[in-house]
């Protein structure tokens, strides 16, 4: 297929998903999981342009886990630790960043301004002011691109609600610059896991799975998840089991 033809088999693919003019969409992805696309990463995130519109907005994370040194954040300059997809958003122009030193997310679009601006505010990884919380008040849809499953950075912010006993570690302090070069110290709650293995597929268990679609962009297994039923039924689920989402990691 020609760059022009795949944009618009991908726009297709997405509509056939459900995902449309006006959505909020949040992104995880796998590129290679797509096969050939002619154009690279540039044709895919103008095909979701046109697919969401003027009146929508596209989110990616740009989580920086990973970072080094691990206390030291520049949102300017810190990459992205979840694919290429990711920190191609990251740097590609009109493209903006929360102010997060692990769990910040990127965006496009008509609500970026109100669903980025005061991620500073929080404390913990996925805390009240964090996109990821603040999406699904906007009826957000998570695409899950080539990748399944298992990296489904909302979990977290539903773990948060609940706080079951293997989410949080101390505090730790971090250094952090802002997008004007200021510099400061805040301390943060993060995610410890420690012991435990994430498994997000298990939503697929889940007694009510009406909130989840499951399809094909180009070569790409995607699934489409709807935050407001996501929310609502791992909630309920993690109040009965706070260990349903996780699996003990074998020490030896």
């Amino acid at each position: 297929m020609t760059q022009e033809q795949t944009h618009r088999a991908i726009v297709a693919d997405f509509n056939a998903l459900g995902v449309q003019l006006g959505d909020v969409v949040l992104m995880h992805s796998s590129f290679k999981s797509l096969g050939p696309v002619p154009g690279g990463i540039e044709t895919l995130i103008t095909a979701l342009e046109e697919v969401v519109g003027a009146t929508g907005t596209l989110l990616m994370p740009a989580l920086s886990y990973l970072q080094e040194p691990h206390c030291r954040h520049d949102t300017r300059h810190t990459p992205s630790c979840v694919g290429a997809i990711s920190e191609y958003f990251r740097l590609r122009p009109g493209t903006r960043r929360s102010l997060h030193p692990t769990h910040s997310v990127c965006a496009i679009g008509c609500h970026a301004d109100r669903l980025l601006a005061d991620h500073a505010l929080d404390s913990t990884p996925c805390g009240p002011h964090s996109p990821l919380r603040k999406m699904i008040e906007l009826n957000a849809k998570i695409i899950l691109l080539g990748c399944g499953l298992r990296p489904n950075t909302t979990m977290h912010a539903l773990e948060e609600f609940v706080e079951p006993p293997y989410l949080f570690s101390d505090d730790i302090a971090y250094e952090i610059t802002d997008g004007d070069g200021h510099t400061y110290t805040k301390s943060y709650r993060g995610h410890r896991f420690a012991g435990w293995a994430q498994r997000y597929d298990c939503i697929a268990e889940l007694p009510v799975t009406s909130f989840m679609r499951r399809g094909h962009v180009l070569a790409a297994e995607t699934h489409i998840l709807e935050t407001p039923g996501l929310k609502e039924a791992v909630l309920k689920q993690l109040r009965v089991d706070p260990f349903f989402f996780v699996e003990r990691v074998d020490s030896q």
